[in-house]
């Protein structure tokens, strides 16, 4: 009987999962598999030999994002988690604030600040100092990936960081670490669980993304995800589009395994002797 209670309950998310997840997976599937006439093929797969110098510059600006969001997000992750109950509500409120705009305002935002007559250069301008051309170049499409992602590493982060035993720190402290020690022996392998989804969770969309890259990249360069937009919309590519789209997932699925390797069998990491 409570096999069955269980089952019932978990229907509706097999419904959801099998109608908007493995049905859309099939289809991306045939279609890359599959010519203009339905024919079997992997012409539109090898294809993405075409497309690799694009595929490796969306994974390289993906990158840098993330490691950014890194360096900004394991500081201030840590600053959270040792601050008191009222701060960390209250710098958690301040990170979550951004996310409750659209995706489309924040990158709007982005693009009156960093216009070539936008706010930051008119303060450069009133300062008697020399513009920057910061719109329309992959510096200002990273900082979009940064700006819009960032609570997804930082969250993880934190999370992590909140659950680690001070008196570790301590122990580590009365036995003579120094606080570089305590952050490479301890804290540091503690929280590689919360790198590892931090670096998943931004990476992905980082390397997908096609509207960051197109408000705040320009007609500059293209990245993975403006191909594959377009492949759909503008050329109605449906077999290229998901092939492109197939191999970026597989790329996905690689780093993400990675990661997980980082985290191993124990959620709350250990301590490094």
């Amino acid at each position: 009987m409570k096999k069955i209670s269980k089952q019932f309950v978990a229907s509706p998310y097999l419904v959801w999962a099998i109608v908007f997840i493995v049905v859309p997976l099939f289809f991306v599937l045939y279609y890359s598999v599959t010519d203009a006439n339905g024919n079997f093929t992997f012409e539109h797969i090898l294809d993405i030999v075409k497309y690799k110098d694009i595929m490796l510059n969306s994974i390289w600006l993906g990158f840098i994002a993330t490691v950014i969001s890194l360096v900004i997000s394991y500081p201030l992750a840590y600053i959270m988690a040792r601050s008191s109950a009222n701060v960390q509500r209250t710098m958690m409120i301040l990170v979550m604030l951004p996310m409750w705009m659209n995706l489309l305002i924040r990158t709007y935002s982005l693009m009156i600040l960093l216009q070539d007559t936008g706010i930051i250069n008119s303060v450069l301008s009133f300062l008697k100092l020399p513009n920057v051309h910061m719109i329309n170049t992959q510096g200002a499409v990273v900082l979009g990936m940064v700006y819009n992602y960032i609570p997804y590493m930082l969250l993880p982060l934190y999370s992590i960081m909140a659950k680690i035993d001070h008196g570790l720190i301590e122990a580590a402290e009365d036995l003579g670490a120094n606080k570089l020690k305590v952050i490479s022996k301890v804290i540091f392998p503690l929280s590689l669980p919360g790198i590892a989804s931090g670096f998943t969770m931004v990476f992905v969309p980082s390397v997908s993304t096609f509207y960051i890259s197109k408000k705040l990249g320009g007609n500059a360069f293209s990245l993975i995800g403006d191909v594959i937009e377009m492949q759909f919309k503008a050329s109605n590519n449906y077999n290229l589009g998901s092939a492109l789209s197939l191999v970026l997932m597989f790329m996905i699925i690689i780093c993400m395994a990675v990661m997980n390797r980082f985290t191993g069998d124990d959620d709350d990491g250990g301590v490094l002797i």
